[in-house]
């Protein structure tokens, strides 16, 4: 079996998605995510100009040797853009192998580890009360996990408050909006908005909650201790882990769990935070961190350190990412939950999938290979269109993290 062709697709059915296709000699294909929101045509080209080149005439069964050859053959490593390129490729190899083998990708990862994905879905709302209906009804549709974000008062365009009810999607068109930022209202507000939370559901459901790169260490370790009465399944991303010895200080003030990860590119962004069991969760993606190869590679690590996985399933990420991550979840053993938001109905028509939801959990279905396929006419319809994620300033104008 060989490669004989690839393309990459990008559609806007909502928001941007760019997808590799491999075509073998027999006429299996194979699909890969390669969205890097805000940078999707630095993909393209990565994939168009440098990538496809070398794949044409390569056994697509050779999964490991193919990877390796893309990334250290490359000489230039890591970083989002060969990344997200690497993690495509990977991701329709393994489609690609599934289909030839007729089987679904999970059974050619050992099988399964667990019967059903347990996920959690986006609740935000722009005060406390909108949010505690936005809760409500995640609540009514079965989860058993919510991620629980709001609007801070006295700030406008708060990050993960959405602007629909099942799913929240940040970039938009044009340039980037920029939104004004306080660390101090923050602070003194969320512990408020988890008080009234659980005033009202009880003890029962797993709450989570982003900072979003946002505070400094000592911040953070405030934010953990306030929150330790309401028993947070995590706090996401406190800080910007390119000091990764900053989660030390945190883990010396509080005992709330910490998730991190969703911005990584390879293992070794992560290696300290698990080796020092600085986090609880490693929310590595399928998609930006070179495929499901890489990721059980960072999973292994973790399951020696008792990390659990937590990946990112953003909108940013298509149906194929989506898919390719249930797989993982449904596979690896030290699996700790899995972040779905809800594509758009357009998206949902572009890329027919397999995978389930029912009850607060997923399963990526038995269909061979990936179980998602791209209808590329439909694709054609929902031509590119740039977009931008906001940006953060503080109220004195200085840059911050968004």
């Amino acid at each position: 079996m060989k490669i004989v062709d690839g393309r990459v697709v990008v559609c806007s059915p909502g928001r941007n998605f760019v997808t590799l296709k491999l075509v073998t000699d027999n006429g299996t294909h194979g699909l890969g995510d390669a969205t890097l929101n805000g940078r999707e045509l630095a993909v393209v080209s990565y994939l168009e100009d440098h990538v496809l080149p070398l794949l044409i005439g390569r056994d697509p069964r050779r999964i490991e040797d193919t990877w390796q050859y893309l990334y250290k053959g490359a000489y230039w490593r890591r970083g989002p853009v060969t990344m997200a390129a690497i993690g495509a490729v990977d991701m329709a190899l393994w489609d690609i192998q599934g289909k030839a083998l007729g089987v679904p990708v999970y059974q050619l990862l050992g099988g399964p580890s667990r019967d059903r994905v347990l996920v959690y879905g986006h609740a935000s709302g722009r005060d406390i009360d909108e949010t505690l209906r936005a809760v409500e009804r995640y609540r009514e549709l079965g989860y058993q996990a919510i991620r629980v974000q709001c609007g801070i008062p006295g700030l406008e365009g708060t990050y993960g408050v959405g602007r629909g009810d099942l799913y929240y999607e940040p970039a938009e068109p044009g340039l980037p909006p920029e939104r004004r930022w306080s660390t101090e209202r923050y602070l003194d507000f969320v512990p408020e908005l988890f008080d009234r939370v659980r005033a009202e559901f009880g003890p029962e459901p797993l709450f989570l909650h982003d900072a979003h790169h946002r505070l400094t260490p000592i911040e953070a370790a405030r934010l953990g201790k306030s929150l330790e009465p309401y028993r947070l399944f995590w706090l996401e991303d406190p800080v910007p882990a390119e000091l990764q010895e900053g989660f030390r200080l945190i883990r010396q003030h509080t005992t709330t769990p910490l998730a991190v990860g969703e911005v990584f590119n390879t293992v070794y962004d992560c290696q300290q935070l698990i080796h020092e069991q600085l986090i609880d969760y490693i929310r590595t993606t399928v998609a930006h961190a070179g495929g499901i190869s890489h990721l059980r590679k960072i999973a292994s690590l973790a399951e020696l350190y008792q990390v659990r996985t937590g990946c990112h399933g953003a909108t940013d990420l298509s149906p194929v990412c989506l898919a390719a991550a249930l797989h993982f979840d449904l596979s690896v053993h030290n699996f700790g939950i899995q972040e779905y938001m809800r594509h758009s109905k357009e998206t949902d028509l572009v890329f027919p999938h397999e995978y389930t939801l029912e009850g607060g959990t997923m399963h990526p279905g038995d269909a061979p290979g990936l179980g998602v396929d791209i209808d590329e006419e439909l694709a054609a319809q929902y031509p590119y269109q740039r977009a931008y994620l906001p940006l953060n300033r503080k109220l004195d104008g200085t840059m911050h993290s968004w």
